[in-house]
């Protein structure tokens, strides 16, 4: 249960910037997963994203007892099917998974900012990166705790 609520605290980190993101007018040629530089790629990136959180002292916390390798496979199988990737996420909804965390806003930002900077280690395109954010940011009213 641990593992789900963490790995969908990774989640939400894609999702604060949809909230100033937007993709770009044009209707690019391939989809996003593809842009994305398919499944390799996401695997790629979340694991430098993993690491960034893994490091970040204002919510490692949060992943202190969860199971690394399932909380990788879920996010990729995430990102990989919000990007139109031929993947399938098997986890609990946000909603489930958040429920009574207390997930606020700055620990929100945290990971945003941790994930972030994971697809730009590894140059995710300006479209590509505001097009993924985007498509994952109708998750965070699922995830932040209103007080």
């Amino acid at each position: 249960m641990k593992m789900q609520r963490v790995m969908s605290l990774a989640v939400l980190s894609v999702v604060l910037m949809a909230g100033t993101a937007c993709a770009g007018n044009s209707v690019p040629s391939k989809p996003l997963y593809e842009r994305l530089g398919g499944k390799g790629a996401i695997t790629a990136v979340v694991e430098t994203f993993v690491g960034n959180v893994g490091g970040d002292k204002r919510i490692n916390g949060y992943f202190a007892s969860t199971d690394l390798v399932k909380l990788k496979a879920h996010l990729v199988n995430q990102i990989c099917q919000a990007s139109g990737g031929p993947c399938t996420y098997t986890g609990r909804t946000m909603k489930q998974t958040h429920d009574g965390m207390g997930v606020s806003d700055a620990a929100f930002g945290a990971l945003v900012e941790d994930l972030v900077a994971a697809l730009d280690h590894h140059k995710v395109g300006k479209a590509e990166k505001d097009e993924l954010l985007s498509v994952l940011g109708p998750m965070k009213s699922d995830i932040v705790e209103k007080k």
